[in-house]
């Protein structure tokens, strides 16, 4: 069955017709004939258009945004994952109380809210996260530095550390090929594909591999990585593992049947571990650019690759990331290319995933 369908355009649908119309009729153009016909052709193109459309429809990958979330819902029961807020810790110096949802932001305006009532003697930590959620409210260590409105008594704050755990909402791609996984691998009775299903359906996980009797009888592995096909974090892992088979504390719930796993099924989940993917090349560039404005068109250009090919690709192909590096604006050609000093395909482990440690470009 031919999955496409194209509307002819209104002089292919008027040709045709005049062409069916006998040759004692005069056709030309001004004539009523053709008046007739033309006219008939432009009404009858709308709606071999709107045949156009449906016909279409026939395939999910050309559903969009809402249409899209009810597509699925409706067939499958799935919905979008939404978006995440970034959680933290910030350290707070001075003598006060800070109040539940108390604001502080870094200097490009990144907001966070304390998600605790703490009061603060000399220093003390609070714990925050982030406005709006999403991956944008992941920011660096001693970024969250201001306090949009004065709170009495405190003098200074940081986070020593990074804020993490924050998601986009799903992408429509996301959505489409986790509707197309449970259309064309049915989970059912707690099977591998069931096991992919729970772990894709927790906000921030981007993939994983289910490892059947991975340590004996009644024992299953998942591995995940990040909505980025990064490494997860402890956070992300124990949402899914909370999710599918809690352990709870001292293990007294694992395997229990307390999530979604079924009663005896003994999960864990973990991380992929990073593969590190470090590239070095000598360049030549157009005229007119420098080694600084090409790199980090390169740099993205290789996150990208590495990123389509997470949990579906067993190593990271030489040929193609030689040839991303030619499509990159301003780079004419290389004399020299490797990946972690080699000319030849990295393998990826079945729990790693490719991760760009370092671009070093030469001219």
């Amino acid at each position: 069955m031919n999955d496409e369908y194209k509307a002819p355009t209104i002089e292919d649908i008027h040709e045709e017709m005049l062409k069916d119309i006998s040759n004692d009729y005069e056709k030309e153009i001004g004539t009523f004939t053709n008046d007739l016909t033309k006219t008939y052709a432009m009404q009858s193109y709308q709606a071999r258009k709107k045949i156009e459309l449906l016909f279409s429809k026939l395939d999910v990958n050309n559903y969009h945004d809402t249409e899209l979330e009810r597509y699925v819902f409706q067939r499958k029961g799935l919905k979008r994952k939404e978006s995440n807020p970034s959680t933290g810790v910030i350290t707070v110096e001075g003598n006060g109380t800070i109040n539940l949802g108390d604001l502080f932001e870094t200097q490009s305006g990144t907001q966070f809210k304390a998600t605790e009532t703490v009061i603060i003697n000399d220093s003390n930590n609070v714990k925050i996260e982030a406005v709006i959620p999403g991956i944008k409210g992941n920011v660096g260590a001693n970024t969250i530095t201001l306090i949009p409105i004065t709170i009495q008594g405190i003098t200074q704050i940081t986070n020593i550390n990074p804020t993490i755990d924050g998601y986009d909402e799903e992408t429509d791609e996301s959505l489409v090929e986790r509707y197309l996984i449970d259309i064309q691998k049915p989970p059912t009775s707690g099977n591998i594909y069931h096991y992919m299903q729970w772990s894709r359906e927790v906000v921030g996980v981007g993939n994983s591999k289910v490892f059947p009797l991975w340590d004996g009888d009644n024992t299953v592995q998942v591995v995940i990585i990040d909505d980025e096909k990064l490494q997860a974090t402890t956070e992300l892992i124990e949402r899914v593992q909370d999710y599918i088979d809690p352990k709870g504390e001292d293990n007294i719930t694992w395997g229990a049947g307390y999530g979604q796993a079924p009663i005896g099924a003994y999960c864990s989940v973990i991380s992929a571990m990073p593969k590190n993917i470090s590239v070095i090349s000598t360049l030549v560039l157009e005229s007119g650019y420098t080694i600084e404005q090409v790199h980090l068109g390169a740099e993205q250009a290789i996150k990208n690759y590495l990123k389509e090919i997470a949990f579906l690709k067993k190593s990271v192909s030489y040929a193609i990331l030689a040839s991303i590096i030619l499509s990159v604006e301003g780079i004419s050609d290389w004399s020299s290319f490797t990946i972690n000093g080699e000319t030849k395909n990295i393998n990826i482990g079945d729990k790693e995933v490719a991760v760009l440690e370092s671009v070093v470009l030469n001219e």
